[in-house]
Order: structure tokens, then sequence, then C-alpha cells
């Protein structure tokens, strides 16, 4: 019984170690993915298409409307955006914020995250709410958007 008691005592001092570094791996990686979308929407909301760009794997896809939009370089998704940012100030729009943002799954490469977006006017008034499915990777150390999925 002692044999047995001592194992497991044994296994609880090895294994606790090794489920906090998990956990807390994946904790910093789920801050990481959260933080790039963070910079995501102030870029946007700030009209700014270079610090917008940064945030973003290229090349770099977005389905909405029923178009498959890929912008190939950085370059592609600052011209794309400033074209964007022009057409958003026609709608009357100010800004954007997160409603919701739902790490679904995780890996310490790839995340999937289910979101919802509203749009406002300057005087605080809501243009539209719509739901999307953001993909982020880590490439060399950085996590960026690889894929936008929007029901727009």
């Amino acid at each position: 019984m002692k044999v047995l008691q001592s194992i497991t005592l044994l296994s609880l001092f090895i294994m606790l170690p090794l489920i906090s570094f998990a956990q807390s791996t994946s904790n910093n990686d789920e801050q990481e993915v959260l933080s790039v979308l963070d910079d995501f929407m102030s870029s946007f909301s700030g009209s700014d298409p270079v610090g917008h760009s940064a945030t973003y794997h290229v090349p770099h896809f977005r389905l909405a409307r029923g178009s498959m939009s890929n912008w190939a370089t950085r370059e592609d998704v600052v011209t794309a955006h400033i074209r964007i940012f022009d057409n958003l100030s026609d709608t009357d729009w100010h800004h954007s914020e997160w409603v919701e943002r739902e790490i679904i799954n995780i890996t310490d490469t790839k995340a999937h995250v289910a979101t919802r977006v509203r749009r406002f006017r300057d005087d605080g008034s809501e243009i539209v709410t719509f739901e999307s499915l953001y993909i982020l990777i880590k490439v060399e150390g950085r996590w960026g958007i690889k894929f936008r999925s929007s029901f727009l």
C-alpha cells in the first residue's frame, strides 16, 4: 500500500508542473491572439492601413458578401484598406467595436476565433452588427490573421 501511495505522490509531483506549464503556454497564446485582434480593431477604427496590415499574415483571405478577397502582400493590404476606409466614410461609419470574441479552438500555431462586430456612426448610433470567424496562425513566433469569413 505504501508503495502505491509513493508512486501516486511521485506521479503528482511530476505531472503538476507539466500541467501548469501547458496551461500557461495556452493562456499566453490566447492573450497574444486577443492582442492581435485588439490591434486589428484599433487600427481599423483609426483608419490606419499600415498599422492594420501589421495584424495580418499574407497572403490573407477574406470571404464576405459572397466573394473571396485575397491580399498577397502587406502592400496589397494597405492599398485595399485605403479604399475600404474611403468607402466606409461614405456610409457614415465612424468606428467599429468587438461585441464578442470567443476562442473556439487553439493550438500553439493556430487559433479559431468567433466574433461579433458592431459598426457605429459618429453619434454612437449603430450601422450594423455581424458575425465573423477569424483564423490566426503563428509564424516565426508572431501571431497574425490569415483568414476571415464574415456574415456581412
